[in-house]
């Protein structure tokens, strides 16, 4: 019988309980007693008024009309009872909002001297560039980082979520233009650790590595790519590899991208690199969390209802009126 009767009784009480109203200073709440006492006052404990010779003849009883009288008087203590709640600060709940969770995005590109092999119309560099560049417009609103390599590494650009400094890097990263020191070998293993300790400084949001090679590296042999892939997987770091040549990557690539959850694209040209990054796009959506509601002021129906009250009660006071005579 209670099973029966629960469901009513929720129902009952919420439509006699309203939603609870919050205010800034609830405490000048208390200070609503002084216009509840004006109502009384006009209401119920009238004044007699003074007597006059023509008080003491028969007259018609009019309730309407002293009704509306006892209405008009009541205006200022309803001003007054609106204002003090609008001292209290009135406030309320805001929507819920969304927002897109950041996700922070570390380029890996290899400059060793083979990236200068011919891509389509231009080289290997050159077409990796550009898909770069060209994913940067997919992805709104997250934190990209760019590292080169070859024998050495060097993190170009630091994780931000102003992406024109990969505009402006194009000619300075060249294979060429760099001193043979650097391009010299490919150390994708070395360039791996080096973006996962850049990615762990970032406290929120996703982390991603997307590397650009096109060819072995010398440091992932002997086991070293499961453990590099091991090190990415614990720290939530999933990596998306994109061959930059003819053939499929290497088997240690694969490793890591398996390990981490990511996958391994072989681009055998430039419209083929491009349509990579629209697969990577696709897989590695960056999720939207739902935001708390943050409690706004909320003055604007007691400012409307305080003005409308004080309009109306400005128009009695041109003849709808008691006369002290």
């Amino acid at each position: 019988m209670r099973t029966e009767c629960a469901p009513h009784l929720i129902s009952v009480r919420s439509i006699l309980i309203p939603e609870e109203m919050l205010f800034a200073r609830p405490i000048l709440l208390l200070l609503l007693l002084i216009p509840a006492f004006l109502l009384v006052m006009q209401w119920k404990l009238k004044a007699r008024a003074v007597p006059l010779p023509f008080d003491h003849r028969p007259h018609h009883h009019r309730f309407f009309l002293a009704w509306m009288l006892d209405a008009a008087g009541s205006l200022p203590a309803l001003v007054l009872a609106v204002v003090v709640i609008i001292l209290a600060g009135p406030r309320r709940f805001e929507q819920p909002k969304t927002e897109q969770e950041m996700t922070n995005i570390q380029f890996c590109l290899d400059v060793s001297g083979s990236m200068n092999a011919s891509f389509g119309s231009s080289t290997r560099y050159d077409g990796a560039m550009k898909a770069m560049n060209e994913f940067l417009t997919y992805r709104k609103g997250d934190s990209f980082g760019l590292m080169v390599f070859g024998g050495h590494y060097m993190q170009w650009v630091p994780l931000t979520t102003d992406v024109s400094a990969f505009e402006c890097a194009l000619p300075f990263l060249r294979p060429t233009n760099l001193p043979k020191w650097f391009h010299g070998g490919t150390f994708i293993g070395k360039a791996l650790r080096q973006s996962e300790k850049v990615l762990l400084k970032e406290d929120e949001g996703d982390r991603m590595i997307v590397l650009f090679s096109d060819g072995a590296s010398f440091d992932l042999r002997n086991g070293e790519d499961v453990k590099v892939a091991q090190s990415l997987n614990s720290n939530n770091i999933t990596v998306y590899a994109i061959h930059v040549a003819e053939g499929s990557a290497p088997a240690e690539i694969a490793v890591i991208a398996s390990i981490t959850g990511g996958a391994v694209f072989s681009a055998g040209d430039p419209k083929a690199l491009e349509a990579v990054f629209q697969r990577i796009d696709a897989m590695q959506q960056a999720s939207i969390k739902r935001l708390t509601p943050d409690p706004v002021d909320n003055f604007k129906p007691f400012s409307i209802a305080a003005l409308s009250l004080g309009g109306l009660w400005l128009l009695t006071l041109f003849g709808f009126r008691y006369t002290p005579w």
